[in-house]
């Protein structure tokens, strides 16, 4: 979450990745050599790229560069954690919270796996120009070359990302991505025991996913899904399409019924956008929730006229009415 607030940054044209964040004595303390964690060993009150800073958090999980991105975006690292957090609402990532850059264990700071999986897709699909980091193997700073800590980048089974992590109160995490034969899987774990357990872990699920799995198209980027409804809008009814082809995973020769459902908060209020986010597709099979994606609106949608909002007016209330006295009985 830290890169994806970074990286939207940078996308909108706010920062440049040459422009530079200072190594503060808080980011240097904490997250540098003398905290004995993971760092990339940026000099204290050195003045750091924001292309390495990229490179320093992504490939050597530097904690100092992960402060360093914090304090130079928002100012302080509570600042920044606001900012992931409302970030984590927009992106439909309801059950994320966090409070620090890093990573570092706090009660308000938690996630779920299927939720990185998420966050890990959208960075992927959104940008690709910056995803490119996490790729790379190896990172020199300061003099120090690392490693990459993602494991699975040296098992040539078609991984080009993400992340790994871990906190004495949840093990070892990692959320993975790998490509084969056009294929995209990402695997998230957590709660292993041991970085060799996860790493193994995270291969075998990859492999039995591309051994396993089939992917079906269900509909193109832009093709409309399906609307809802605006209360007051003109139109009434918004046409909503995903920005990525629409596909599900499904077991190889399975024949299973999936069941689609379009789910907003409503009802939505005009003026929209088109291209904001005003819906999600949740597609099922059987009980398992196959997908969770963002919808956006097709077109723009206007204030309506005072007799369409009169009439909506009219609905909304009626509805409430049957919610209240009808429906509980």
């Amino acid at each position: 979450m830290t890169a994806e607030v970074l990286f939207r940054m940078l996308k909108e044209g706010k920062a440049t990745l040459d422009q530079t964040f200072e190594i503060s004595e808080h980011a240097w303390r904490e997250g540098g050599a003398p905290s004995k964690g993971s760092t990339m060993f940026a000099a204290l009150h050195s003045q750091v790229r924001i292309e390495d800073l990229i490179r320093g958090l992504v490939i050597d999980s530097g904690n100092d560069a992960a402060i360093a991105i914090a304090e130079g975006v928002a100012g302080s690292e509570d600042a920044f954690g606001g900012m992931m957090t409302r970030r984590a609402r927009e992106l439909g990532l309801r059950r994320s919270s966090f409070s620090n850059p890093w990573g570092r264990s706090d009660p308000k700071q938690k996630t779920t796996v299927r939720e990185m999986a998420q966050l890990s897709a959208h960075l992927i699909r959104t940008y690709p120009e910056y995803y490119k980091y996490f790729a790379e193997k190896s990172f020199t700073w300061n003099k120090i070359t690392q490693q990459n800590r993602n494991p699975l980048l040296l098992m040539n089974i078609g991984a080009d990302g993400l992340k790994t992590g871990n906190i004495d109160d949840s093990g070892f995490a990692i959320v993975g991505s790998a490509v084969e034969n056009d294929q995209r899987l990402i695997v998230s774990l957590n709660g292993c025991k041991t970085a060799s357990e996860r790493a193994e872990d995270a291969r075998k699920l990859l492999l039995w996913g591309f051994r396993s799995l089939e992917g079906k198209s269900l509909f193109d980027a832009g093709e409309t899904i399906g609307t809802v409804s605006v209360y007051g809008g003109n139109p009434h009814d918004l046409p909503v399409a995903s920005a990525q082809k629409v596909k599900v995973f499904i077991p190889r020769g399975s024949s299973e019924r999936l069941l689609g459902k379009i789910v907003y908060d409503g009802p939505l209020m005009p003026p929209i956008k088109k291209g904001a986010v005003v819906a999600r597709l949740k597609v099922m099979r059987g009980q398992a929730l196959a997908l969770d994606i963002p919808l956006e609106a097709t077109e723009d949608v206007a204030v309506g006229s005072l007799q369409r909002r009169a009439f909506d007016a009219g609905l909304e209330y009626a509805g409430q009415l049957m919610r209240k006295y009808v429906f509980k009985k």
